[in-house]
Parts: structure tokens; sequence; C-alpha cells
């Protein structure tokens, strides 16, 4: 964030930390007149995939209704504030989010806002203020008392459960389901994503409470000939609703086929007026894009991958696609863990798929978050080369050299892909 940004002022409160609760946030929207209830909205919860499930979604939206105002709230950002809230596909006009900022800052320094809070409200009014029809609201943290879940959303939905953020959703499967089957409405169609039949049945309890009807993703859809590539992922989907289609997406990843299958049927439960066509899904999938998941960049000769992966779960949908690559050799490992993340079970399934491994840091990491790489390269029971470069400029130069025409994959955290993308100087929007 630098200094002179619109939202800098924002980044301040970020040390507040995670204050659970809505009536800040519903105090933040009342007095700017409610502008969550301006707008129809659908929304996206779960513990990875649930960008990639409201990218997709988002683009087949636009795609389905080009006469309509399309909005996309999501976080965190790779590189700048203003992708978190995008209108009709491009980040928030400085103006209107000045504008916004300005009608709501007195009342997020009174209340005592958190970050995410005021961010949260600021993206609604934004939305409101520039006339969108419908929006693709992702869930923060959690769930139920996540600041997004004030809105009341035609269709929701939880990708996946996973250990992630044990310290504020609790430190089981089942607690942590629980919490993130608190956007469940009643009578607002929910589809899950979840395989774990134990897990499953937690949000099915959840959705039961709620009085939300409820699809359960593998009930009603089958994929098959998933082929993975570098340009994108393709695979065959049956469908009860849409019937039997190959779907092409520019992401990669088997993961991404199973997040277009579960988007598909989130927006296959909305209502008449704002459901896609499938030619509008098929042509928004094939446009999609999202940054810094299994992103790949080719240039100098050399090929570059950048994916967010920062818990043990994304770290397995990563190296899974990994394999399925034919990807030019060496592949030097650039990896940056905030440290408290599960990095002792994320490395070595990364290191078993690299030649060589640079561990560094992130520079916008936060301070109180910042792992030891000498400590973690020590750690570690590499089999292969293991260097500790701390500036993230200097260890990307030498993964560079390392790999002339071979393959350089930085992962670890959302800090350590935006930081790479920036100091290449690739554009994220």
């Amino acid at each position: 964030m630098k200094p002179d940004d619109p939202a800098a002022w924002l980044f301040a409160r970020t040390t507040g930390g995670i204050r659970w609760g809505l009536e800040r946030t519903e105090e933040l929207l009342a007095g700017v007149d409610h502008p969550h209830r301006r707008f129809r909205a659908l929304h996206v919860g779960g513990t990875n995939g649930k960008g990639s499930v409201s990218a997709l979604c988002e683009s087949a939206l636009r795609a389905a209704h080009p006469g309509r105002t399309i909005g996309l709230y999501t976080s965190p950002h790779l590189v700048s504030f203003t992708e978190r809230i995008r209108i009709d596909g491009r980040p928030v006009d400085a103006e209107l989010f000045a504008r916004a900022e300005a009608r709501l800052r007195p009342a997020i320094e009174r209340t005592g806002a958190t970050f995410f809070e005021a961010t949260t409200a600021l993206a609604f009014l934004c939305f409101a203020e520039a006339g969108v029809d419908l929006a693709v609201v992702e869930v923060g943290l959690g769930g139920r008392l996540d600041s997004t879940n004030v809105i009341t959303p035609l269709a929701t939905t939880v990708t996946n459960v996973a250990r992630d953020h044990t310290e504020y959703l609790g430190d089981s499967l089942e607690k942590i389901a629980w919490e993130k089957g608190g956007i469940f409405k009643p009578g607002v169609p929910a589809v899950i994503g979840e395989e774990d039949p134990f897990v499953m049945e937690v949000l099915r309890e959840r959705a039961a409470q709620a009085g939300a009807p409820l699809v359960v993703l593998d009930a009603v859809i089958r994929m098959r000939d998933v082929q993975v590539s570098l340009e994108g992922t393709r695979f065959h989907l049956d469908s009860e609703r849409w019937g039997a289609h190959e779907v092409r997406i520019p992401l990669v990843g088997a993961h991404q086929a199973r997040n277009a299958a579960l988007a598909a049927e989130l927006l296959g439960v909305l209502p008449d007026d704002v459901r896609p066509s499938w030619e509008a899904i098929e042509a928004g999938f094939a446009a999609v894009r999202w940054p810094g998941r299994m992103q790949v960049v080719r240039q100098r000769g050399g090929t570059w991958i950048f994916d967010v992966a920062h818990n043990p779960a994304g770290v397995a949908a990563l190296v899974d696609a990994v394999d399925k690559l034919d990807l030019p050799r060496p592949l030097v490992l650039v990896a940056a863990v905030l440290s408290d993340k599960e990095w002792s079970e994320m490395l070595p399934l990364l290191l078993a798929r690299a030649d060589a491994a640079i561990l560094t840091t992130a520079p916008t990491a936060p301070d109180g978050r910042r792992w030891n790489p000498e400590h973690a390269a020590q750690s570690l029971d590499a089999k292969i080369p293991v260097r500790v470069i701390p500036d993230l400029a200097a260890a990307l130069m030498r993964a560079e050299t390392m790999a002339p025409y071979g393959t350089v994959l930085i992962t670890g955290s959302v800090h350590t892909v935006g930081d790479a993308l920036a100091a290449l100087e690739i554009p994220v929007v």
C-alpha cells in the first residue's frame, strides 16, 4: 500500500485485529441508508476456492447481463486495495471511493470499526452509489460473524472446509464448518462443495437450522476427463440442471474444475430473472481472470508460476496441479509463509516437487506474522539445495539465474505473490 493511496488510512486499523460481531458493520451501513439493501447478491464462503468461485460467478453474470452493473467484493488484494472492490470487472473508481470514504470515515472512527468492517461498508456503499444490480460477495473469515454476513443474498455457497484460522474459528473441522455455515439464511438456496461426509453433516444441520434449501454438489453433478495444461483446465460436466457439456476455463488445476462446477450450480439456483443461460456461463468462464491462483507467466525465456496457497489444503491443490503439468526444468521454489501458518506441513510437499528452493520474506507481511526463514530452513529435512535470501527482490533475481529456461514457483501467502508480482512489474488487473 502506497502512502498516498486513498485507502492508506484504513491500514492503520489492521492493528486492531479481529473483533467478532455484526453490530459495527450494521451501524456503519445504517448511517448511510443501508446500501447493502440496494443491490442483490451471491454470498460465497469456504476455506479454499471461494475467490475462484466468486470470480467465475461474476464473469458469468457480466456475460449474461451486459446491460446490468455487476459488482465483485473479494479479499485480500494482491497489489492494490482497489482490487477488492470491482464494478463491471474494473477496480473501483478513485473518485467514487473517495466520496464513500468521506461519508463513512467519521462513523468508522467513532465506532472503532476494524479494517475489514470498514472495507466491507465502503464496498457496499460504492456498489449502491454505482448502481450495482448484482454483486458477488466473498466471505472474509469464517461466516457467521463475518462482516459480509449482513446481506440477505439470493444464494449462498460453502466451497469446502479445511483447517485454517484455527485461532479464530476453532480447532476442529466441526467447529470451523459450523462457523462457515453461519451464512445460510431462511429460504435462500445453499450449494455445498464439501466432500467429507462428517463435515457435510455439520453443514446439513446448519442449513436445516436456518431453513435453507440445500444442494450438495456431488449429488447433482459428475465430472470426468479433467485435463490440466499451462493454458488452463478442461473437463466434461454432467449436471442434472445443465446437462452434459465440455467446460474450458483459463484457470489451471483440477481443483479449478471443481470450482467451476460449483459456480455453475450456484448460478443455476438463482431466480429466473438473473439466472444466466448455459451459453453465458460458458462465455463468462472462458473469459475469467483470477491472478495469483496457479497464474502462469512466461517471460525472458522462463516460466513463472504464482499461487497464493497458504495452508496445507491449498498447497495440496497446488502440488496436484504441478504434478499434472509438464513444466520446464529445473523448478526453483521461492517461498515465504506467515509465521502463524502450518509451514512445517506445507513446505515438504513443495520441496518434493522442486530441484532447488529459496526461502525469503514478503515485504508487506505484517510485522507480527513474519516468519523466520533461517529457522524454517534449519528445521527441514530437505533433499534439495535450500537457500535463505530474506530480500524478496534478490530472491527472485537469484531464482531466475538458477532456472533461466526452467520454472520458478512463487507461493506461501497472498503477500508473497502480490509482492512478487509488483517486483516483477506484472499487472494484476
